[in-house]
């Protein structure tokens, strides 16, 4: 037999190539079609309304006229200008909402954290508990708001009376920030609960024992063996969690109506009564606001980000 009979394609040949080329076509494609929902969503829900908030800073615009472009007049006004009502605001509604994230994102961290460690075990009636802890989660904030109203009221409510107290909890600071932690704290807690029980679980449990043999403590087991197993599920839930509490809203509104002296007026409030209020809407304004918002969130995240590449 030639050399060319040798090497020449048989009549399968080509089948067997149109296949293969279909099977990797299939693995190129099918990938992008499982996130293609969540990017159209992302792309409708986020990145043309960023986009659009973005180009509406730099404008003077009402909501029914059209967009009347001013440049960085907006952040002049809202950033340099001291005698500006639109400066303080910004200064007093950014502020309140640091305070606010700095006060409850290590109790939305660590309280959830050593109450997944407790559940953590086998015992009888353990995802009950579980259950019951999950379940502020799943309520919206206007009910979760209403039902804490009634709890800090000064006269009808439990905490006072049983506590025999006297606390004007919604109009007397810190009191009132101090009820606004405790009501994102037990609305917030089951996300982060879940997510630490899901890495508890994937611990070793030898590792534990081996520990108990050398005679290490609860104290020496959690340091050295329980935290660095949650290290990167710690870390995700801080970037999140963080997040979250940036875009505080309902709690102050609801519960406090801004509180004593603004002193729990938050960002979004001044965002939403700017462009959305009683009056003739400054939605210009209340976008390049929202536009400094986003970038304090974006860059606590990115410090956070670097933080954890650095640890790992």
């Amino acid at each position: 037999m030639s050399m060319k009979q040798q090497i020449q394609p048989t009549a399968h040949t080509p089948i067997l190539s149109k296949s293969l080329k279909g099977q990797m076509l299939k693995q190129k494609v099918v990938p992008y079609l499982f996130i293609a929902p969540h990017l159209l969503l992302f792309i409708i829900f986020f990145a043309i309304p960023a986009v659009v908030g973005i180009y509406i800073s730099f404008t003077k615009w009402n909501l029914y006229t059209p967009p009347k472009w001013v440049g960085f007049k907006n952040y002049y006004e809202i950033l340099f200008n001291h005698d500006s009502t639109y400066y303080m605001q910004l200064r007093n509604g950014l502020g309140n909402t640091l305070r606010f994230v700095l006060m409850s994102v290590p109790f939305c961290i660590i309280v959830p954290l050593f109450m997944a460690i407790a559940l953590n075990t086998k015992t009888l009636g353990n995802k009950v508990f579980q259950s019951l802890f999950y379940l502020p989660n799943l309520l919206s904030i206007s009910t979760v708001v209403l039902t804490w109203v009634f709890m800090f009221h000064r006269r009808l409510g439990p905490i006072n009376n049983v506590l025999k107290i006297d606390i004007n909890w919604f109009g007397t600071q810190p009191f009132t920030w101090t009820a606004i932690i405790i009501i994102t704290v037990w609305w917030c807690i089951g996300g982060n609960l879940v997510i630490y029980l899901a890495a508890l679980a994937g611990i070793r449990q030898d590792l534990y024992e081996s520990a108990s043999i050398d005679g290490a403590n609860a104290v020496n087991k959690f340091f050295s063996i329980t935290l660095p197993g949650l290290k990167h599920p710690l870390a995700y839930t801080l970037v999140l969690t963080t997040i979250a509490q940036f875009n505080i809203y309902g709690q102050p509104l609801m519960f406090s109506k801004g509180g004593p002296k603004a002193t729990t007026h938050v960002m979004m409030m001044y965002i939403r009564e700017l462009a959305f209020g009683s009056g003739q809407s400054i939605a210009g304004l209340a976008s390049a606001m929202s536009v400094m918002l986003g970038l304090c969130i974006l860059s606590v995240s990115t410090f956070q980000f670097i933080l954890m590449r650095n640890n790992d």
